[in-house]
C-alpha cells in the first residue's frame, strides 16, 4: 500500500483517537492510540499482495497456478491496464489488482479444464514479472 494511502487511513484513525480522548480522557486515548497504530500496521501487512514465481508455479496473493498452464505474459501501461480492468474486462478473468497500482501484467492461460482466459495482475515491476515467467 502506498504511503499516502496509509497516511490517509492513519489520519482517520487518529481522528477517532481524538474523539475518544475528548470523551473519555488520557488513558482511554492512549489505549486507543496504541490499538489504532497496531491496526494500521496490520492493515499494511494484510493488504500486501505478494507475487512469487518459482520453478513450479506462480502465486499471486492466495491464488496459484502451475507454470505449465501459463501462456504469454505482457506488461501493461497504465492506459492499457485501465482499459483492461474496466471497459475491456472479461468477467471470467482472475483479477489480482490493487487500485493504487497503475501498471501490471496480463498473463494468458492455456488450461482446457479452466474457463479463466487470463490473469490480470497489478505490479510496479511488471517487466521483472514477465522476465520471471519466461521459459528458460
Amino acid at each position: 500500500m502506498p504511503l499516502w494511502l496509509l497516511a490517509l487511513i492513519y489520519f482517520f484513525l487518529l481522528s477517532l483517537v481524538l474523539s475518544i480522548w475528548a470523551a473519555l480522557g488520557n488513558t482511554a486515548a492512549l489505549v486507543s492510540f496504541i490499538a489504532t497504530s497496531a491496526l494500521l500496521i496490520l492493515i499494511a501487512i494484510r493488504t500486501a499482495m505478494v507475487i512469487e514465481v518459482d520453478e513450479h508455479e506462480l502465486r499471486v496473493g492466495r491464488a496459484h497456478i502451475a507454470l505449465e498452464f501459463l501462456g504469454a505474459a505482457n506488461p501493461l501501461t497504465s492506459v492499457e491496464l485501465r482499459a483492461l480492468r474496466t471497459r475491456d474486462a472479461d468477467p471470467a478473468a482472475y483479477l489480482g489488482i490493487r487500485f493504487w497500482s497503475s501498471t501490471g501484467v496480463r498473463i494468458a492461460l492455456h488450461d482446457s479444464r479452466d474457463a479463466t482466459p487470463y490473469w490480470l495482475v497489478t505490479s510496479n515491476n511488471g517487466d521483472e514479472l514477465v522476465k520471471a515467467l519466461e521459459p528458460n
